[in-house]
């Protein structure tokens, strides 16, 4: 199953919003970091339900905002959720971004680049279309040090990339991108219930619980464009 055809059913079942409802969990924390200004321009990857957008605008007037996704009925959803005429969405593939050379000055990207078919292309490709000085925030769950997500592969038949940390700071500056931090930003929000209640349909025990969510949570890569 190719990704659109993945993500299509998604949007069709309304899982988009389930999505959005989830990673805001750790994605509120990731655009509030965002150094973004007024009237900059702004590329969401896998853009999904479009709500990074949506937030960006309210809370940091960025604009114009673009949001880039391989599914027209994901982007079918995302314009039917705002009437915002900063926000496009357009259909586009990772490895082949529709922008100019230096034209964007930030691109955010939550639990979607792991899908990307040639992921080093895909970040000199973020790296072309950022101004010198922009910024590429890229956030995954899926990746080689949260052992909690190691068997998400068995459950979508697309290819996923799971890289490990250092893997992500030596592939950004192999495209050009300095990294200018990278961490763990934890999910407060899921409730972890007692000890008692362990083991669950996900967790045997509560400290498994604890560090997936407390602990490990997404790794955030930051890295920004040098030339």
């Amino acid at each position: 199953m190719s990704v659109r055809e993945e993500f299509d059913d998604w949007a069709a079942e309304g899982k988009d919003r389930g999505m959005e409802e989830r990673h805001w969990h750790t994605a509120k924390h990731v655009l509030a970091r965002m150094p973004v200004e007024p009237g900059e321009t702004v590329l969401d990857l896998g853009t999904g339900s479009g709500y990074a957008l949506r937030a960006l605008r309210d809370t940091k007037e960025a604009g114009p905002c673009y949001g880039l996704d391989g599914s027209p009925e994901m982007l079918r959803n995302a314009r039917g959720y705002t009437d915002d005429d900063g926000i496009g969405f357009l259909r586009g593939d990772f490895d082949a971004l529709p922008f100019a050379t230096d034209s964007v000055d930030h691109v955010f990207s939550m639990e979607a680049f792991y899908y990307a078919s040639d992921p080093p292309h895909t970040l000199e490709e973020i790296a072309r279309v950022l101004r010198p000085g922009g910024t590429a925030h890229v956030a995954v769950n899926y990746y080689e040090e949260n052992v909690h997500s190691h068997g998400w592969q068995d459950f979508i038949d697309i290819e996923m990339t799971r890289w490990s940390a250092a893997e992500y700071r030596a592939a950004f500056r192999e495209a050009g991108l300095a990294v200018a931090s990278q961490d763990m930003v934890p999910d407060r929000d899921i409730e972890i219930p007692p000890a008692s209640a362990f083991p669950t349909e996900d967790f045997e025990t509560r400290e498994a619980m604890v560090e997936r969510y407390r602990e490990l949570g997404t790794l955030l890569t930051v890295g920004v464009a040098t030339a």
